[in-house]
């Protein structure tokens, strides 16, 4: 955090901030808060209140002048003078000021991280090849979308996929898994886990059914519940690839 400590005691200066204010008993509340972390706080990437909050031992009434809200007024308000309690009731429920500029420049880099993502995610279901965030890009532009800055970047990149198979060859790319299960409930769950993934091999020793392949991402909650369940917690799931993409041959 950048800023200087001034007198009164009940001023600080701040730069370089995200506000969140929350009007409560007819009085205003804010909190200063790093930019780009609301958003991922309120989507659930982010669940570390220390990352979110650049100051987090007071709450203002106007974090642009630096006024720090008195603690009768906080507690006459919200109903309690616990600073951490009060600041994370802002966080949750009180609105982000944006700047025109601001707001422009997290749309843009929204958007961005949006490509990369469903980029890291996908492939071109006809090729098996990755997919490039600069199609995407294109191809969200032809399908006017507009980022929710309210909202953070993996949602809407797993919502917009779908979308983007209208317009784009795409689709999520397969995982590559190892599933181990003990001998004896092996040959029973084979037929239930072939029906969630692609097995290209079996292996068997004297303790454990070992099975490898690929599954579709959605698949893996359901392959992982499947085991634990029918092996009472003594069976695994393990992630080998997150993206299985094909590889071209090189040019002779």
């Amino acid at each position: 955090m950048s800023g200087n400590i001034f007198t009164p005691t009940n001023q600080k200066q701040l730069t370089n901030v995200a506000v969140v204010r929350l009007s409560k008993g007819g009085k205003r509340f804010e909190i200063a808060c790093y930019k780009n972390k609301v958003v991922n706080w309120r989507d659930g990437t982010e669940t570390d209140i220390n990352e979110v909050l650049q100051v987090r031992d007071f709450v203002f009434t106007n974090v642009s002048k630096g006024e720090i809200a008195r603690k009768e007024l906080i507690n006459k308000s919200f109903g309690t003078s616990d600073i951490s309690e009060v600041c994370l009731t802002i966080l949750n429920t009180g609105d982000v000021q944006w700047s025109d500029k601001e707001r422009k420049e997290l749309q843009e880099n929204l958007f961005k991280e949006i490509a990369n993502i469903i980029a890291d995610k996908c492939i071109d279901p006809e090729t098996g090849a990755a997919q490039q965030s600069g199609m995407i890009q294109n191809a969200m532009k032809e399908l006017h979308f507009s980022v929710k800055t309210n909202q953070g970047a993996k949602k809407q990149a797993l919502t917009l996929i779908p979308k983007l198979a209208t317009v784009l060859s795409i689709k999520r790319a397969n995982m590559r898994v190892k599933v181990t299960v003990p001998v004896k409930e092996g040959k029973k769950l084979k037929g239930k886990i072939a029906e969630l993934m692609t097995i290209e091999s079996e292996d068997n020793d004297m303790d454990d059914t070992v099975v490898t392949g690929l599954v579709c991402p959605g698949n893996v909650k359901a392959i992982t519940e499947l085991v634990k369940k029918s092996t009472k917690g003594r069976g695994n799931i393990e992630v080998l690839c997150l993206k299985e993409v094909a590889h071209e041959e090189p040019m002779l």
